[in-house]
């Protein structure tokens, strides 16, 4: 009868776990919550990860807790389902000390686990899991130290030939030859003085407005922002100055017209038709305007060389124009035309760079497919060459 007795209060007990016979024993045999506490490496501060083991029924419900002090008061910060057993607790104050208490209710009895160890949240220096970030930039820093002060020793270094670039001389010759002026567009209907393709275009406006104070030949250059109709006649006034011709400067030359995107193209439209200038150059930043632009240039006949950054932009300036430098091209100008020390190894440390970077990739590439027959290789591929 006693063993009757036992059997029927086991089939009891197994029917309140829902016929969990293991899920019982388990909370037979363990009745205490392990909880622990710690500061997630690697990050900015502020986070906590709260991990713990509890025997949990299907409907129990769980309350992580949280106080500054192990006597507390404890206040909750999230309620889980049964099932989870991770949480990280972020918005913290980095320095503070913090404790954690889980509270497990299963419908009959609620049951708390010891309070964790203090744990106080902390920014790291460094995240070790992107260690192969830190390796680039250094590898890229001593590549363009090394260019740069080759350079600097006299060391020819070579740039590959940019077509739109060498034909500046071109453009400005044959202006010269026709007696006609040139247009120079630093940037389209909506550009700025922060937008860097603006900059760049600039830099190149420099080379361009030389030559022509050189050869005596106007140079037109309109402008949809004041700041770089300022700019744009401050370097004009210096090239003028370098080549030796300070009366070629004619500030009436460089104007502003308008910051309104269409209404600046039909003005530049009308230039083009009236001055009928014999080189056109449009180079920065351009939208809608581009094809307008160039379409016109087109029709009066001139020579025309155009540069932007803008990917939808490059397909219209590549139809209408004679020369058209792509993308980064235009960032390169300026090394390319002044031949100066410092830029000429920073662009061969891009270079170097960016072949270094197409190697890992091929390398990584070769690995992984290799893996898929030694599965060593792919370990070695996510350890070493890819950042977590």
């Amino acid at each position: 009868m006693r063993t009757v007795a036992l059997l029927a209060a086991c089939l009891l007990a197994g029917a309140a776990y829902g016929g969990d016979f293991s899920a019982w024993e388990q909370a037979a045999s363990s009745s205490k919550i392990w909880l622990e506490a710690r500061d997630v490496p690697n990050d900015a501060g502020g986070e906590i990860r709260v991990s713990w083991t509890a025997p949990t029924r299907p409907e129990s419900l769980q309350r992580l807790m949280r106080a500054e002090s192990p006597d507390g008061p404890f206040s909750p910060v999230a309620e889980l389902v049964s099932g989870i057993s991770e949480y990280y607790d972020q918005g913290l104050t980095n320095g503070l000390q913090y404790y954690y208490r889980l509270e497990v209710y299963d419908g009959e009895t609620l049951t708390a686990s010891q309070v964790s160890q203090a744990v106080v949240p902390a920014g790291s220096w460094f995240n070790t899991q992107r260690w192969s970030l830190l390796a680039a930039l250094a590898a890229f820093s001593g590549l363009l130290l090394f260019f740069i002060w080759r350079a600097r020793h006299g060391a020819a270094l070579f740039v590959r030939k940019i077509a739109g670039l060498s034909a500046v001389d071109e453009a400005i010759g044959r202006a010269t030859e026709m007696g006609r002026p040139i247009l120079y567009l630093p940037s389209g209907g909506l550009s700025a003085v922060s937008d860097i393709q603006t900059l760049a275009s600039l830099v190149i406006l420099g080379r361009v407005a030389g030559k022509a104070a050189e050869y005596e030949t106007p140079l037109l250059v309109p402008c949809s922002d004041p700041l770089v109709m300022t700019l744009a006649q401050e370097i004009v006034r210096a090239s003028c100055l370098n080549a030796g011709r300070p009366d070629a400067y004619r500030a009436e030359r460089i104007r502003y017209l308008t910051n309104e995107q269409f209404a600046y193209t039909a003005g530049v439209d009308g230039m083009m038709l009236r001055e009928k200038p014999a080189a056109n150059f449009m180079i920065g930043t351009f939208y809608a305007e581009s094809l307008i632009l160039a379409e016109t240039g087109y029709a009066t006949g001139a020579i025309q060389i155009a540069g932007t950054a803008m990917i939808t932009q490059l397909p219209f300036f590549v139809a209408a124009c004679d020369y058209t430098l792509i993308g980064e091209e235009i960032y390169a100008a300026s090394a390319y035309l002044s031949q100066e020390p410092v830029l000429m190894g920073t662009i061969k440390a891009q270079d170097w760079g960016k072949a270094l970077a197409l190697g890992l990739i091929i390398l990584g590439v070769i690995l992984e497919t290799l893996a898929l027959k030694y599965p060593a290789l792919h370990f070695f591929v996510s350890r070493w060459l890819a950042s977590q």
